[in-house]
């Protein structure tokens, strides 16, 4: 059973997902996957939405290209405003994480 991605958390993980160049939509729900040994997934209504919603933010680029199908693909890229977002978002998800860790932890 996957998990359930926590609120805020998908925008972090797409610009993590894209700190190693372009990619399409199917691409990156697809590393997130492999990445993650399928914990997480994401369905393709939130992935869109949140692409298209960065993209308006200045946090993403978007150009057509192809896929290894040959097919036409609305590739993604990092803007430098995304990189700073991806710095500053992780510094926060890892504080997060390590006050969780402390508290669960805790005997």
């Amino acid at each position: 059973m996957a998990l359930e991605l926590l609120q805020g958390t998908l925008d972090v993980l797409i610009l993590k997902a894209l700190t190693w160049g372009p990619r399409h939509g199917y691409s990156v729900a697809q590393w997130l996957r492999q990445t993650t040994r399928d914990e997480l997934s994401v369905e393709d209504g939130a992935l869109y939405t949140a692409l298209h919603r960065m993209e308006q933010r200045g946090l993403l680029s978007a150009q057509w290209g192809v896929n290894e199908d040959n097919r036409r693909v609305k590739l993604y890229s990092l803007t430098t405003a995304g990189r700073a977002e991806l710095g500053a978002r992780t510094s926060l998800w890892t504080r997060y994480a390590d006050a969780v860790h402390r508290v669960l932890s805790a005997t």
